[in-house]
């Protein structure tokens, strides 16, 4: 049936969009080693606009404590430290004239405890929107059989919807065990 094949499809792709949007939040969640990822979600104002920091400057990790931002114009180092100090991630830039440095902190027991619950809670929102497509999936196949489909084939495509969850699931746990085991690593 042509309305199952698509029913899963959207349930898959709804999982995929959990799946990617908890890749991206983990990113920003910090291991105690220098990412240039750590400043994607950093906009500041170029010429009247609102930019990401990686169209006004080149981030570079010259070594694992340290992540340098050259701006295309000197002009723009101060509104970049700005942008830093009041993205909320903790760090503390510094300038040498010439570009942006910010130093990576090692970070305590106590941080990395702290980052460990905040992606496991990242994990969470992401099952939570997995089992959200899997919901929403079951509430169409559940129409499609009050519309005359078959009882079998609905209840095969809600083993199928179950099988992607549990798939998903998985990869989520893969995920966070990875994360955690980065935060963890001295």
């Amino acid at each position: 049936m042509d309305e199952i094949q698509l029913i899963l499809e959207a349930a898959e792709e709804g999982m995929q969009k959990a799946l990617h949007h908890l890749e991206k939040e983990l990113v920003k969640i910090r291991a105690g080693k220098a990412n240039p990822a750590l400043l994607e979600s950093i906009r500041l104002e170029y010429y009247g606009v609102m930019s990401p920091l990686n169209s006004v400057a080149n981030v570079m990790v010259p070594d694992a404590r340290t992540i340098t931002v050259q701006p295309w114009e000197k002009k723009m180092i101060p509104e970049i430290e700005r942008a830093i100090m009041n993205a909320g991630l903790g760090l503390n830039p510094q300038n040498n004239g010439e570009m942006v440095i910010i130093n990576i902190p090692p970070l305590t027991e106590e941080r990395r405890k702290d980052l460990v619950k905040q992606s496991r809670a990242e994990a969470e929102h992401a099952r939570v929107g997995i089992r959200a497509a899997r919901k929403d999936a079951n509430d169409e196949l559940k129409k499609l059989l009050s519309q005359g489909i078959s009882e079998d084939l609905v209840k095969d495509a809600e083993e199928q919807v179950q099988k992607l969850t549990n798939i998903y699931i998985s990869k989520i746990d893969k995920i966070l065990e990875k994360k955690e085991s980065d935060i963890m690593t001295v």
